[in-house]
């Protein structure tokens, strides 16, 4: 009784280890491509599961799992593993990102709709008090 209860605490000393290293490890990303590592302006603090970033300046997504950049032209959500010669200034090191947490479905449209579609536009169709119209 006495060595199944020492095996028993071994077993679950080992267990939590492995789980403290492996969690230790960085960020947690779902894909299909497990050699390549993550774009070097990626570097997260904590562990999550985390599909897409979102550059607000820009109205860029990028995929961590199929390594690709999903962006605006002309209305429609173009995916693309480079971005296109007019990004071509934007240093994503520098620029200021947000994870994008629990939205893992392929569709960016819905989800940038739902979160960020009306981000940083004015609200000039916002009815006024009757005093600020008419100056």
């Amino acid at each position: 009784m006495k060595k199944k209860e020492v095996l028993k605490s071994l077993l679950f000393t080992v267990v939590i280890v492995i789980f403290l290293l492996l969690t230790s490890c960085g960020p947690v990303i779902l894909s299909s491509r497990y050699n390549n590592p993550p774009p070097p302006w990626f570097y997260p603090n904590r562990v999550e599961l985390v599909r897409y970033v979102y550059f607000p300046e820009y109205s860029i997504y990028y995929d961590l799992s199929a390594r690709t950049y999903l962006y605006l032209d002309g209305g429609v959500w173009i995916r693309r593993e480079v971005l296109p010669t007019r990004y071509q200034r934007i240093d994503l090191r520098r620029s200021r990102y947000e994870r994008v947490r629990n939205y893992n479905d392929d569709n960016i449209r819905r989800y940038h709709e739902e979160n960020n579609a009306n981000r940083g536009r004015s609200n000039v169709n916002t009815p006024r008090n009757k005093r600020s119209r008419n100056q």
